[in-house]
């Protein structure tokens, strides 16, 4: 395998905030606990993801169940997705196959691949150059006594935050500073899904 590649792990879902309808897929980079890739994808396709994240299953197959099915049936395995390309906001993904005699390559969207890796149980990689663009660093927090006191006064350790607090209209209200102290709090409780929505406004906001 190329030395270039880098392994992905799908680590959830969540809303997301650059997107009206859309949600974001979130890739955890193998090595680097704290580096997250999303992935904008519609709801059709996060639908499916959460459904095998959750280990749940539905009264008849859904279009990726079917097409792993489809693959066993007649001995076709895939053997890895690789996200080769990032252009224009837009992934770019080739899926392998094999029947143990030839093997084959198919242009995908990276969502409908990724959805039927998991159900293939088929790793999935990236290059470094796309991880370097587009990766978002959960830096863990570190502070002082006297801030852990003033934070414990708003809110107790794993408490929730407001719905309206992560709305992406409020996201969008607020300034870097805030945004950054909102995404290191989200970090230090391990909320990782809302995490990055907010890293991802706050990288837009520091773009700008």
């Amino acid at each position: 395998m190329d030395d270039n590649r880098v392994k992905l792990r799908v680590m959830g879902i969540s809303y997301s905030p650059m997107q009206t309808g859309a949600f974001a897929l979130l890739l955890s980079v193998e090595g680097d606990a704290a580096l997250r890739i999303p992935v904008v994808i519609g709801p059709a396709e996060a639908q499916s993801i959460a459904m095998r994240l959750e280990h749940k299953t539905t009264p008849r197959p859904m279009t990726h169940d079917l097409f792993a099915a489809f693959a066993q049936a007649f001995g076709v395995r895939l053997t890895e997705v690789f996200i080769y390309r990032f252009e224009d906001g837009i992934y770019s993904s080739e899926m392998t196959f094999t029947d143990g005699d030839r093997i084959v390559k198919l242009d995908a969207r990276t969502s409908d691949a990724i959805a039927v890796a998991m159900r293939a149980n088929a790793p999935i990689y990236t290059t470094q150059a796309i991880v370097d663009e587009t990766g978002i660093e959960l830096e863990e927090i570190r502070v002082s006594d006297e801030d852990a006191d003033d934070a414990d006064d708003d809110m107790e350790a794993g408490d929730d935050l407001p719905g309206d607090v992560l709305s992406d209209s409020s996201l969008q209200a607020m300034s870097v500073d805030d945004l950054q102290a909102l995404l290191d709090q989200l970090t230090e409780n391990e909320d990782y899904e809302d995490a990055a929505r907010v890293a991802a406004v706050l990288k837009s906001k520091k773009s700008e």
